[in-house]
């Protein structure tokens, strides 16, 4: 009776609210349906430089680092362990090398060496020792760590909301999660019994895992040690706080980030149904997943646009982006690379509270690899300016005809260099 003397717009506004129909009808209502009220404070403020993030090699290399593991593979891959520049020469956009395959091959002396190929005079390429002793070493690591990667995996799918992603969307984060290629070529070969493969919208096929076990957060763990957590859902746990040196919040920003820290935690884990999207409890939600997910990440860190496409599988707003803004004192935007960049601070700054990936050694040693190149192409550089004219043979044109050499041999005697050309 009392619903049938509402209006449907009455009915919605019932519906929508937080505080009224779901605590009559629910006995043991989520905590969080007496806290979503929302306190907008404008935290925007102007970008402020940080040259400590700005100068972390391991995450601005990577740009780099990312198609030269690719070549690298492919060399591998082959029955010789060499290969002609034409078996890649036209992958440049498969293996997101930004210009001519063979320009950046050479551009990496330390990592891959030239030599001329048995047929055609063809410029082939194989690894140096050095990068075949790194490459021994990061298969060691995929043997040895298989699982922890594959855990890493398992927590990005079980942050959806219905425990599945498509695995066109995970081979877009298998960078970040560091999964070797085989892993996605073949998934129900690589995986175990709590992946399964499905039919998701639009004919996709996605990664399912299938897990009662309740999955801790790196907030959540790292409480617990302290103490600070009693394990009961939608505790308040505080953030740890970062600033960066010369960036100073407002009054008004510091009260409202300060209630922030008290509202109830989200799980990236548990179900956000029944949470009120323009709510600061949802906002306070969605800085744990965005803290979550880059803790997974093998640099702790990501391109803020490739982040975009886990928003309708995580539950995220439209303008996720936003955050990484109105929280400066826990993520850093990085504008190096010409691309944003974000990064979490306490991986940098607490290098305890998060778990190092077991693939972040091995491209450290990569990327200082890389490095060596740049000192070889220099001598490379140096070694051809340092000539001595007066004891080298200017290069002939073809076209000369034999009186023109003569002058040229008459000219050089004149001035005291004791040289002949000899004519045959």
């Amino acid at each position: 009776m009392f619903f049938n003397r509402l209006s449907p717009r009455n009915l919605k506004h019932l519906f929508s609210s937080h505080s009224s129909i779901f605590t009559l009808i629910s006995k043991t209502p989520p905590a969080y349906t007496f806290t979503q009220n929302r306190n907008y404070v404008d935290v925007y403020m102007k970008w402020k430089k940080d040259s400590y993030y700005d100068s972390i090699d391991s995450i601005h290399k990577s740009i780099q680092l990312k198609p030269l593991i690719a070549l690298k593979n492919c060399i591998t891959a082959a029955p010789n362990g060499c290969i002609p520049i034409s078996a890649v020469s036209k992958r440049d956009k498969e293996l997101g090398v930004p210009f001519k395959i063979a320009r950046f091959l050479r551009q990496y002396p330390s990592v891959f060496e030239e030599f001329t190929g048995p047929q055609y005079n063809l410029p082939w390429f194989r690894l140096t020792p050095e990068a075949v002793e790194l490459d021994r070493e990061e298969c060691e690591v995929y043997r040895d760590c298989r699982d922890e990667i594959v855990e890493r995996l398992k927590k990005l799918v079980l942050m959806s909301g219905e425990k599945r992603l498509p695995l066109k969307i995970i081979q877009g984060m298998q960078w970040y999660l560091g999964l070797p290629d085989e892993f996605l070529r073949n998934p129900e070969a690589n995986f175990d019994g709590c992946f399964r493969i499905v039919e998701m919208e639009d004919g996709l096929k996605g990664l399912a895992v299938e897990s009662e076990e309740r999955v801790l957060s790196v907030m959540e763990r790292n409480v617990m040690k302290r103490g600070e957590y009693g394990g009961e859902a939608m505790e308040g746990i505080a953030f740890p706080l970062f600033p960066s040196k010369g960036l100073r919040l407002k009054h008004k920003i510091l009260n409202w980030l300060d209630q922030f820290q008290r509202l109830p935690y989200v799980s990236p884990y548990a179900d956000y149904s029944g949470l009120n999207h323009d709510s600061d409890v949802a906002e306070k939600r969605l800085v744990g997943v965005l803290h979550e997910l880059l803790s997974l990440f093998v640099e702790h860190a990501a391109e803020r646009k490739k982040l975009l496409c886990l928003r309708k599988y995580l539950g995220l707003p439209q303008k996720v982006h936003k955050a990484f803004e109105r929280h400066p004192y826990m993520f850093y935007l990085s504008l190096r690379n010409k691309t944003c960049t974000a990064i979490l601070k306490e991986a940098y700054c607490d290098k305890s509270a998060i778990e190092a990936h077991p693939l972040s050694a091995v491209r450290k040693k990569y990327i200082n690899l890389m490095k060596q190149s740049e000192v070889i192409l220099k001598n490379r550089r140096v070694n051809n300016s340092v000539v001595d004219h007066g004891n080298v043979l200017p290069k002939l044109d073809l076209d000369y005809v034999e009186e023109d050499i003569s002058l040229m041999a008459e000219d050089n005697m004149d001035k005291g260099k004791e040289q002949r050309f000899v004519q045959r």
